[in-house]
C-alpha cells in the first residue's frame, strides 16, 4: 500500500462539476477562508470508501497524503487516522498515542472546517478523555493565532459533550467569545447547542451571563433547538 494508490483512486472518482461546486462551498476565492485550497471533486462517500480500503496505510505514506495541497487527499488521510484510532485500544492502545502524535504534528494541514470537524473530536478529544494527552492543550490551541487550531480546540470538546462532560466546552467558549472569525463563532455556537441537548439550564445560564459578549451568530446557533417562544426571548431581550 502506497499513497499513490490512494491518489489514483481519488482521481478516478473526481468530477469537474463537483470540483467547481465544492470550491464555491469551501470559499476558495481570493480573500476567503479557503483561499489556495485545491479540490479535485471527490464526494465524501467515495473518500470514506477509499479510506476504509487503505486503513492500514503506513505512516510514511499517510504523511504524503496529509501534507498534500489537494483537499481530498488530506481528508482521506484524516478519515484513515480516525478509523484507526477508533479501532485501537487494548493491545493496540499504544497505536492511539502514535496516531495522536502524528495528528498533532501535522495539525497545520488540518486547515479547513470539514477537516477539523471530522477529526478533532474523535482523535484529540477522545485522546484527552483516554488520558493520552493533557487537557491543557485545548486552552493553548484556543488562543492560537491560527484560526483552525482555535476551531480544533472548541470542536474537540464534542467528545466530552457526548459523555455528558460540559466544563471544557464552557471554558473554551468563554475564551473564544471575542474571536474575530465567523467560523469560530459558528463552532462555539454549535458546541453550545450540543451542550444544550445535555443540560439546557447550564447553557442558558452561560448565555445570559455573557450575553453582551456573545456574537450574534454564536447565539443563533446555540439556541436553535430551543422552544420557539424562549428562542425569541433570547434573541430580543438578552
Amino acid at each position: 500500500m502506497i499513497a499513490e494508490n490512494v491518489q489514483e483512486e481519488l482521481r478516478f472518482f473526481a468530477s469537474t462539476e463537483r470540483k467547481k461546486a465544492v470550491e464555491r462551498f469551501f470559499k476558495t476565492g481570493i480573500g476567503e477562508y479557503g483561499q489556495g485550497d485545491i479540490f479535485i471533486g471527490v464526494a465524501a462517500p467515495d473518500i470514506r470508501r477509499i479510506s476504509r480500503k487503505y486503513r492500514d496505510l503506513p505512516f510514511v505514506e499517510l504523511q504524503k497524503l496529509i501534507a498534500s495541497p489537494i483537499h481530498e487527499e488530506r481528508s482521506c488521510a484524516l478519515v484513515i487516522l480516525v478509523e484507526r484510532y477508533e479501532k485501537g485500544g487494548g493491545a493496540n492502545h499504544g497505536e492511539r498515542k502514535v496516531i495522536l502524535d502524528f495528528y498533532l504534528q501535522n495539525r497545520h494541514y488540518v486547515n479547513n472546517w470539514d477537516l477539523v470537524d471530522c477529526s478533532a473530536p474523535k482523535i484529540l478529544g477522545r485522546a484527552i478523555y483516554d488520558d493520552l494527552q493533557e487537557v491543557e492543550i485545548l486552552d493553548r490551541l484556543a488562543v492560537s493565532d491560527n484560526m483552525w487550531e482555535r476551531r480544533i480546540a472548541i470542536v474537540a470538546t464534542m467528545y466530552f459533550i457526548r459523555k455528558g462532560i460540559l466544563e471544557h466546552t464552557f471554558r473554551l467558549a468563554k475564551l473564544l467569545l471575542g474571536d474575530s472569525q465567523d467560523l469560530i463563532h459558528k463552532a462555539v455556537g454549535w458546541m453550545l447547542r450540543e451542550a444544550w441537548k445535555k443540560d439546557p439550564a447550564m447553557v442558558e445560564a452561560f448565555l445570559k451571563k455573557h450575553y453582551r459578549q456573545v456574537p450574534r451568530t454564536t447565539l443563533r446557533y446555540a439556541i436553535e433547538k430551543m422552544e420557539e417562544n424562549k428562542r425569541r426571548i433570547f434573541l430580543k431581550e438578552y
